[in-house]
């Protein structure tokens, strides 16, 4: 639209304010003789010459008006459009050359503003009827695209929900399946725990018997890991949330953990916010203080660094968990740390006994109080475990 008005002002412009009129052997002559079969059709060089249809003049509404140096009018010409007067033409052009821009838009008028050689030339043309058919088209265009995403997703709604149901009933199934089965694990386990202690009495301290109970014991463990997660995600119990000294928490569960590290060789700092308060689980805070801690001391190398810290950041509290690790972590392990029985290393894990339950609890617990837990590994050799808790 905005090419087309700019193509009727580049005629008027080259014809001081006017189309230019026919010439003889012009087809949009109706007074001359090139009319089919007299062979003059190709002499002339009236609106041919600019690229437009001899109804243009007929069809186009426009004004001009034109200005001295100063932006004072001396003429106006307004014979081409009865909505606008001399007075309101001249208001428009000193309008635009207060504005002084050469081309643009005056309310629905494209405006054209070139020097000739008796002053400064302002030329108007009408867009009003074109802007109108454009504000229709893409009001129309936005209404039937819109209507036509509402059915789609309308139509997705009722598809998806009957295409997923499956595999959301099969979900739900495997959770209670988990969650059951931990419960009828725990009665056996918890007779053979109690047998071994008994044969164990009667026979004295063997190797088997060692065996047996640290095999019951794992699979105990597992079975909690497990009970708990499900329940979580399941039922997802409301917490006892109280408020308690979480610097004493963390710097508590972080300094039980102090032996074992040394023992192993490994630096341990805990750098602790004082006087710091939480309201939440307390129970559960400790469990994720005791994982994430557990987790760095199982998986960092023998004589590496580990490092825990907590602060109050505006109104949250940052926990923060880290390793070093051997060999380098990949980025693309980083977004499944938190996944159910993931381990990045298998045969390391099976020397550390860990199942791969640990940060999907983490991840629950931390979900349960509304926070967000992520992991990083900017170098490739230092994990870092980073807990945000809204306070």
């Amino acid at each position: 639209m905005v090419a087309d008005a700019d193509e009727v002002l580049a005629v008027l412009g080259a014809n001081n304010g006017v189309f230019p009129k026919p010439q003889e052997g012009d087809p949009s002559n109706p007074d001359s003789d090139a009319s089919p079969g007299n062979g003059h059709g190709g002499k002339g060089n009236g609106f041919k010459r600019w690229g437009l249809s001899a109804e243009t003049p007929y069809e186009s509404r426009f004004f001009s008006v034109l200005l001295d140096e100063e932006g004072q009018v001396l003429q106006t010409d307004t014979g081409q459009i009865a909505a606008v007067d001399a007075e309101d033409a001249a208001a428009c052009a000193q309008g635009v050359f207060a504005a002084g821009s050469s081309s643009g838009f005056w309310g629905h008028y494209r405006y054209l503003r070139y020097q000739s050689d008796s002053g400064i030339r302002v030329i108007f043309l009408d867009c009003n009827r074109s802007l109108s058919s454009f504000r229709s088209t893409l009001l129309t265009s936005l209404s039937l695209a819109g209507g036509g995403l509402a059915a789609v997703l309308v139509l997705l709604l009722i598809v998806s929900k009957r295409m997923i149901r499956p595999v959301v009933e099969s979900y739900e199934k495997q959770k209670r399946f988990i969650t059951d089965a931990g419960h009828e694990l725990k009665t056996p386990l918890t007779i053979i725990s109690a047998d071994t202690d008994l044969a164990e009495m009667d026979c004295g301290e063997n190797q088997w018997l060692t065996d047996i109970r640290r095999q019951a014991q794992r699979l105990t463990g597992l079975t909690n890991d497990l009970i708990y997660l499900s329940r979580m995600e399941e039922e997802q119990p409301k917490l006892s949330c109280i408020e308690f000294p979480i610097s004493d928490v963390v710097e508590e569960m972080a300094h039980a953990f102090l032996a074992p590290a040394t023992s192993q060789g490994k630096a341990f700092s805990i750098s602790v916010q004082p006087m710091l308060a939480y309201t939440g689980d307390e129970k559960s805070i400790r469990q994720l203080v005791s994982i994430l801690v557990d987790n760095a001391l199982k998986y960092s190398p023998s004589g590496g660094q580990m490092a825990l810290s907590l602060e109050k950041q505006g109104r949250n509290l940052v926990l923060t968990v880290s390793n070093t690790t051997d060999p380098a972590m990949e980025r693309e392990q980083l977004a499944h740390l938190f996944d159910r029985f993931y381990r990045t290393d298998q045969s390391r894990n099976s020397q550390t006994g860990g199942y791969g339950l640990g940060l999907s609890i983490a991840k629950s617990i931390v979900g349960a109080h509304k926070g967000k837990i992520k992991s990083d590994c900017r170098d490739g050799h230092t994990l870092s475990i980073t807990v945000t808790l809204p306070s």
